[in-house]
């Protein structure tokens, strides 16, 4: 493509400067035929030139040179849809969403992902094989230009089921907009909270957000998977250098799954005879547990670069909770590149330790049955994890889990987890 050509378009794009200095390219002399539109690109910041000083209008370019003219042409506030359509892979890679594409799209948009997994579990905690089939479509559209709204279906199918079992549930539905200079969502999400590890779970609510460098997050409602009926969150967070920083507050309360009648201990020490009935009486109990186990949990978290394409993350964690084993947790993980849909052939490694008590966390984000450790004192262990684009949109995956339970009675675990996810 020649830039003779790509100056034709760009005149098109609408791209003006009230004032602009001269022409900066040498090989664009006054009184040249595209002198003035160069010099108005130029001076919008559209197209460089060369390091020569030269703007070489008659050589070939490549279509990345083009998509970088066109998302500069878009940040300019330029009508490029058209151009923006056919460089949208190009766009992509350098990061430029399309906004203004999107705006012209349909006022529906859908997407999907299918997902298959197969996991072997190995343990006292829990032990078989799982073969499933997972697919959702998303459903995203503009209310106006600052609410939109999102829904997503998902289909489970049971493939190691003699009866097949299947289910097709609306996992999602919630509004995105501003309110002022708040950001807000309501409506059944997907929260996750303290770097995933306190909870990563759809959640009924509302929930805003205010600041760019520093973010407040506040958010109220139910969370649906553990049943926890009344809860309050926050995070604040924001970067120092290279470093992100957090920290957050999380209640949450009336957990229905551990509504059941206290558990009385008598005391066999102190009893009285009953001569009458010829049985013995204790005179005094104790209550060991209570009829429901609420969680306030705080946390402070760091994610930093350590090297090219390495990355350090880590969480410390402090619950209350009414007849905790574990108040205590602390998760760290070490991330090397990362697998990308977009880009086939892309690659990535995470390896996590965890020692998270039975108070500091609802509904991690893990693939391994962490929530059959919450009974039993909360887990400690680790996790290897490695990813790998097959080709564009799927992702293959497989993790693998050793963990033991914090209560000293020895039980463990391991999981062997293998994934490979289509997107569209």
């Amino acid at each position: 493509m020649k830039k003779s050509l790509v100056l034709a378009m760009a005149m098109a794009l609408g791209v003006t400067a009230s004032a602009y200095a001269a022409n900066p390219f040498s090989d664009v002399p006054a009184g040249h035929w595209a002198y003035d539109s160069v010099a108005k690109l130029a001076a919008a910041g559209v197209v460089d030139g060369y390091a020569d000083g030269a703007f070489d209008g008659d050589k070939l370019m490549t279509r990345y040179e083009m998509a970088q003219i066109v998302a500069k042409a878009m940040a300019k506030g330029a009508n490029v849809d058209k151009l923006a359509a056919e460089f949208a892979d190009e766009l992509d890679t350098l990061g430029v969403r399309v906004a203004k594409l999107e705006k012209g799209a349909d006022a529906v948009k859908i997407t999907g992902e299918v997902r298959y997994h197969y996991a072997e579990h190995d343990g006292d905690v829990k032990n078989g094989n799982e073969d499933k089939m997972r697919s959702r479509i998303w459903f995203t559209g503009a209310v106006n230009d600052d609410w939109t709204y999102t829904g997503m279906i998902e289909h489970n199918n049971d493939l190691d089921d003699d009866a097949a079992t299947e289910d097709v549930k609306f996992q999602r539905a919630y509004l995105d907009g501003k309110l002022g200079g708040l950001k807000v969502r309501a409506g059944r999400y997907n929260l996750q909270l303290g770097q995933k590890a306190v909870n990563d779970h759809r959640f009924d609510g509302v929930q805003a957000t205010y600041g760019k460098d520093v973010k407040l997050m506040v958010g109220a409602g139910k969370q649906t998977a553990k049943s926890y009926d009344h809860v309050v969150y926050s995070e604040l967070s924001g970067k120092v250098g290279v470093i992100d920083l957090m920290a957050g507050y999380y209640d949450f309360q009336d957990a229905s799954e551990w509504s059941e009648k206290a558990v009385v201990k008598e005391n066999q020490d102190n009893f009285e005879v009953d001569l009458e009935n010829g049985t013995f009486k204790p005179i005094d109990t104790e209550v060991v547990d209570g009829a429901q186990k609420d969680k306030k949990i705080w946390a402070v978290g760091a994610a930093m670069p350590v090297a090219k394409n390495l990355k350090l993350s880590a969480i410390y964690l402090d619950g209350d909770m009414k007849g905790a084993v574990e108040d205590k947790g602390f998760q760290a993980s070490l991330a090397y590149k990362g697998a990308k849909a977009s880009v086939p052939g892309s690659w990535g490694l995470e390896a996590f330790w965890y020692d998270l008590g039975d108070a500091t966390y609802v509904d991690h984000t893990m693939n391994a049955p962490e929530g059959d450790f919450l009974k039993l004192g909360g887990f400690e262990g680790y996790s290897v994890q490695a990813a790998y684009t097959l080709a564009k949109n799927i992702v293959a995956k497989v993790e693998w889990y050793d963990l033991e339970a914090q209560d000293n009675s020895g039980k463990e675990n391991e999981t062997l987890w293998g994934q490979v996810v289509f997107t569209f």
